[in-house]
């Protein structure tokens, strides 16, 4: 049987990888807003490079996280496997 302790929520929030990103700057000062996967300029180009053998070739783009006053425009959230 399986029994949740009163401390346990019963709601779960389903999160893309940019808003749990988004929300962990959040916490520490940092003003980001998540964006959709597919709709940034950066999204288009290759993730790993031919000329390295320790570059993956199998990348999954999860999304990017826009960053707000800052030097850092763009952040791309990548998986390699």
């Amino acid at each position: 049987m399986f029994f949740m302790h009163d401390t346990e929520s019963d709601t779960f929030i389903r999160q893309t990888w940019p808003e749990k990103f988004s929300d962990m700057l959040k916490e520490i000062g940092v003003d980001s807003e998540s964006k959709d996967i597919a709709t940034d300029a950066v999204e288009t180009d290759d993730y790993y490079s031919g000329y390295f053998s320790q570059t993956a070739r199998m990348v999954t783009n999860k999304g990017c996280i826009d960053i707000k006053n800052s030097n850092i425009d763009v952040v791309q959230i990548i998986q390699k496997g």
